[in-house]
């Protein structure tokens, strides 16, 4: 019987934490799907640290687009398939198909967010016909300030947007605050 359960919260609300031991009480063969690129030096101490506290028996897949087929490709004998994060694919998503944020057209910020869509729907399908258990960790991006750029307003709706198709699809949905998980769903 598939499974999906969401997991949001905001940064360093313990998200990642709870979304492993979710896998460790559910999983025998985990699939940890990261998304984070190692683009500086803080970046590369964060997956460093989210390694170190990964079981050394989970098998590891770094991608953050077309993960259905990559999913799909390595998912064999998995029972559970831990996604961390769906924000941070969203970012490398928006990064990969525009620079210049500030002069794209609201039409071109639809169509990123329409392919960025569609990498969701791909995710959820997959994960409606396995019998795998999917854990996506998302960040709640609306609940601070309105981003000063035109790149930070687009990314929080986008997300946004995201992570309300992913609640509607998921069977759980938890929201952690200051390392505590809460059942909203």
């Amino acid at each position: 019987m598939s499974k999906l359960i969401l997991i949001t919260g905001g940064a360093r609300s313990g998200k990642s934490t709870f979304a492993e031991e979710k896998a460790k009480e559910w999983g025998r063969k985990v699939l940890y799907v990261a998304t984070s690129k190692p683009i500086d030096e803080e970046m590369k101490q964060r997956i460093a640290k989210h390694k170190a506290r990964r079981p050394s028996e989970w098998d590891t897949l770094e991608e953050y687009k077309n993960l259905d087929t990559a999913i799909l490709n390595v998912l064999q004998d998995k029972d559970t398939v831990l996604l961390d994060c769906i924000t941070i694919m969203i970012t490398n998503l928006m990064l990969e198909e525009a620079c210049d944020w500030d002069s794209l057209t609201r039409d071109k910020v639809e169509e990123i967010e329409d392919l960025i869509q569609h990498q969701i729907e791909r995710i959820i399908s997959l994960s409606k016909m396995t019998e795998a258990l999917f854990i996506l960790v998302t960040n709640e991006t609306g609940l601070g300030v309105v981003p000063a750029a035109v790149m930070g307003r687009d990314f929080r709706d986008i997300s946004g947007r995201v992570n309300q198709m992913l609640a509607r699809a998921a069977d759980e949905v938890y929201f952690c605050v200051s390392g505590i998980p809460m059942k909203i769903k």
